[in-house]
């Protein structure tokens, strides 16, 4: 199968997006069964096709075994192991995403550099990504996600990455990890591979529960925001200087002066993740010029802390995903802004099981506490009951009503899951 893969090296998965040449596989889900697309993938070019089902009619290029998904996954990993090169991997509840592509823009100036393109992070998308990997590739980035205990590990024994970091552990999919506890335990997954296999862990000892989680047995690199930053400290250091919006920070470059680094990035959440890619640009010594650039010209896109600006309203757009801890550091980081006209529009936090009723309590007691009017969006917060805040059952219902409304010069926060499709309210 591998000599096969090195002839034809495109994976292809959906006969929609299919290249000639390529290996479909033939993967099954709730909804599709790619069984049925074998021949035609076979008719639109594909090499070959990956086939578990015994009932397609055996012919010319389908190629039969005993399950498609597990060969896939076997060839990434076999694959993976032909490479001598760093592999890093990257979880957390919040903000892997950001840090993937932060970490990739300082990477990429520097090195040949392969990551995770899109939300390519699960049981097919990470070995799709392995496979997709250049022959000339000098370094990997891998994004990985889960909502089970166990799916970390799975992840690592496919990618086996050499470098790790948990960007932080926090109130996420807690209906599939049962409670907190669960939530550590399976992120945790990430630095007991590291520990097994004698790689190396990246730690924020900013962020709770990361350093205690990584032990004493974990060789890691510690790294954290300083107001001072020394050049004779051997943990790394960076500096927050300003937040307006835009965060501006400084970090010590590999000959000890300051560099500063003026971001397109809004929020201080965002810091962690700005933070993390320097320290790991400084660490595999991407030079500290590189890294203010590469940092300097990313752009924040799909939803993820983008500033839209409608007439003389402006709109902090987060609305790709929520939980409580994310919404929560959102709320204090806009409520920290000096705009005198300020209001909070908040989807629904999907996948909290049993503590959702809780959790979108607490939340809208953050607002009241923090005086930040609020409009809420969905079932769940309509569950809540205060005067203080107005809710819509959808985003179609708040559409309806929002462009209605007289707001000036106001500065908007859009956060909640990506099930409620906030960023609509922006495309009128």
């Amino acid at each position: 199968m591998y000599e096969c893969y090195l002839k034809h090296p495109v994976i292809c998965t959906d006969t929609r997006k299919l290249e000639p040449g390529c290996l479909f596989f033939a993967l099954k889900g709730p909804r599709f069964d790619g069984n049925r697309y074998a021949k035609s993938a076979l008719a639109a070019g594909a090499a070959y096709a990956i086939v578990d089902d015994e009932d397609v009619v055996n012919e010319e290029g389908l190629i039969r075994v005993d399950s498609v998904l597990e060969t896939l996954q076997k060839l990434a990993a076999y694959h993976r192991q032909q490479k001598d090169i760093p592999v890093i991997a990257i979880t957390g509840s919040n903000g892997k995403t950001t840090t993937k592509e932060l970490t990739t823009a300082v990477f990429g100036s520097h090195y040949l550099t392969h990551y995770t393109s899109g939300n390519f992070n699960n049981h097919i998308g990470v070995p799709i990504t392995l496979l997709r990997m250049p022959s000339d590739t000098e370094v990997a980035i891998i994004e990985m996600g889960a909502n089970h205990i166990g799916e970390i590990d799975f992840l690592c024994n496919i990618a086996a990455p050499t470098h790790g970091l948990i960007t932080n552990v926090g109130k996420a999919h807690l209906e599939g990890f049962g409670d907190f506890e669960g939530v550590k335990k399976a992120k945790g997954e990430l630095y007991r591979y590291l520990e097994k296999t004698r790689g190396l862990a990246f730690v924020n000892q900013d962020e709770f529960f990361l350093e205690e989680m990584a032990g004493a047995g974990l060789k890691k690199v510690l790294y954290r925001e300083s107001n001072s930053p020394d050049p004779l400290n051997p943990v790394f250091e960076t500096q927050l200087l300003k937040m307006d919006p835009f965060l501006r920070l400084s970090f010590l470059s590999e000959n000890g002066s300051l560099v500063e680094v003026n971001t397109n990035l809004i929020g201080k959440y965002n810091f962690n993740n700005v933070m993390t890619a320097i320290t790991l640009g400084r660490y595999f010594k991407v030079p500290s010029a590189k890294i203010k650039k590469a940092l300097e010209n990313y752009m924040p896109s799909n939803n993820r802390s983008q500033i839209v600006r409608k007439g003389s309203n402006k709109f902090l757009l987060d609305a790709y995903n929520a939980n409580p801890t994310s919404m929560t550091k959102a709320l204090e980081s806009f409520a920290a802004y000096k705009e005198k006209n300020k209001v909070a529009i908040l989807g629904d936090m999907l996948e909290l099981g049993i503590f959702s009723r809780e959790a979108h309590q607490k939340i809208v007691d953050l607002a009241v506490d923090l005086a930040i009017p609020v409009i809420t969006v969905g079932e769940e917060f309509g569950k809540i009951k205060s005067r203080q805040i107005k809710n819509f059952p959808n985003t179609t219902s708040l559409i309806k009503w929002f462009w209605k409304q007289s707001y000036e010069d106001t500065f908007f926060l859009l956060k909640g899951s990506r099930g409620i499709a906030l960023e609509a309210l922006l495309e009128n």
